[in-house]
């Protein structure tokens, strides 16, 4: 049974994602004007053509490289903060506060507040998009760190395991799901605000011409790069984040499950 669920889920997946793009379709011919709603199939001619000529890789690569470089740095920060914070109180009671108004400071404030301070080059762009998810990821790993079984904790010292063995063998097992949960979170907040930085002041990328073609009014290049890059996401989700959250989480489940 546990060897035929990942291909009855995928099943369900291909089914659930046609059906989407039949209800799409079925829309598309019911407001019959390409220009404001063009059908699944204009789009993916729009999205061959760009791919033809070297416009949409080279656009997709800015985005990706933005995207990888403002996660890599988020994740980096949020899992010093939360676990510093999630193992010491003292810090948690100073810096709480902070964390509840980074997560509430709206993306769109941070990117301009960035884009005026260091100005409309890279470095301003990924450090805008890596502050907005910083806390979120922060916050995630403190819950995590607070929730460490106690038990664990007392066999550890117990024994007398040193602290890189222990971290590694009792903590970070426990955190792993918090981990996988803050990747997963992490690349789907973080690509919609690259999006917005690239928007509002980058030169190349998906968010850049998404702005190029909104002001033209094509609609069918807009929606083609933007499901580009969603396809993208959703193979790296099928891929990568998934197997990242089965081994994250594969010591939590009982020897028939696994």
């Amino acid at each position: 049974m546990t060897s035929t669920t990942p291909q009855l889920n995928g099943v369900i997946t291909t089914i659930s994602l046609i059906g989407l793009i039949v209800f799409w379709t079925v829309l598309a011919w019911l407001k019959a004007d390409p220009t404001v709603l063009p059908t699944p199939l204009e789009v993916w001619h729009i999205a061959r053509a760009e791919a033809a000529s070297g416009e949409l890789a080279r656009h997709m690569i800015a985005t990706i490289w933005r995207v990888a470089a403002a996660f890599g740095l988020a994740m980096t920060l949020g899992l010093i903060i939360g676990f510093a914070m999630g193992r010491n109180k003292t810090l948690d009671r100073w810096f709480g506060a902070w964390l509840v108004v980074f997560l509430n400071i709206p993306a769109l404030v941070v990117i301009v507040l960035c884009y005026l301070w260091i100005g409309l080059n890279e470095t301003a762009a990924i450090v805008a998009v890596a502050l907005n998810k910083t806390a979120m990821v922060a916050v995630t790993i403190r819950e995590g760190t607070r929730a460490l079984d106690p038990q664990l904790e007392d066999m550890a010292h117990s024994f007398g395991m040193k602290r890189g063995t222990h971290f590694r063998h009792v903590v970070l097992p426990q955190l792993w799901p918090f981990i996988a949960s803050s990747t997963r979170n992490g690349l789907a907040i973080i690509w919609k605000i690259v999006l917005v930085v690239e928007f509002l002041g980058r030169s190349d990328g998906i968010g850049f011409q998404i702005h190029l073609y909104f002001q033209l009014f094509e609609i069918g290049y807009v929606m083609a790069y933007a499901f580009s890059f969603v396809l993208f996401i959703l193979a790296l989700e099928w891929t990568v984040i998934n197997l990242f959250e089965k081994r994250a989480t594969k010591w939590r489940l009982a020897p028939g499950q696994i």
